[in-house]
């Protein structure tokens, strides 16, 4: 009788991992990391949900979640997501707002994280979905035959979740 495993056996490192990660991302958007470290201060200004580059450039942190089909899900990719000013303001003027998610429509968006594991994910279109207070957006993709696209539609397998765990394991 076969039940189902939470850990696995890692190709790259050999070692057996309790548990499978069900969600990866990076600390802050990846225009961030081609700003030079002496002026990084300078430029950014952010927290772990919002940040603003230049003055120009406008980023909110999101969730985009996977369905997973053979176990418990979703797997989640915690990326960032670039917005106009316009949309920027108005998600800053309805941050700690009660019901803010019936309040604003879903914003268009450029992601803008590099995830590992797939093609070039930076650039590819969102909406951003506003969610209540405490809970970060979720990011819906185009519906494109992107391969991130693809999986937000139709799911990925807990198999596919260690390739992804294991490839992330290669580069840490």
């Amino acid at each position: 009788m076969s039940h189902y495993q939470q850990g696995y056996t890692c190709r790259c490192c050999g070692n057996y991992h309790n548990e499978l990660p069900m969600s990866y991302g990076r600390p802050v958007p990846d225009y961030c990391y081609e700003i030079p470290l002496e002026e990084q201060e300078e430029r950014i200004e952010m927290n772990e949900d919002l940040c603003i580059i230049d003055e120009e450039y406008f980023f909110v942190r999101g969730c985009i979640e996977i369905p997973v089909v053979d176990g418990e899900g979703p797997f989640i990719w915690d990326v960032w997501v670039s917005l106009s000013e316009n949309s920027f303001q108005q998600t800053i003027d309805h941050w700690e707002a009660e019901g803010r998610e019936q309040k604003l429509e879903p914003m268009f968006g450029w992601l803008s994280t590099a995830l590992p594991c797939y093609p070039e994910t930076i650039n590819l279109k969102t909406r951003v979905h506003t969610r209540p207070v405490g809970f970060s957006p979720s990011i819906e993709l185009e519906p494109t035959e992107h391969p991130l696209a693809v999986e937000q539609r139709e799911g990925i397998t807990v198999e596919r979740i260690k390739q992804i765990a294991e490839e992330l394991c290669m580069t840490e």
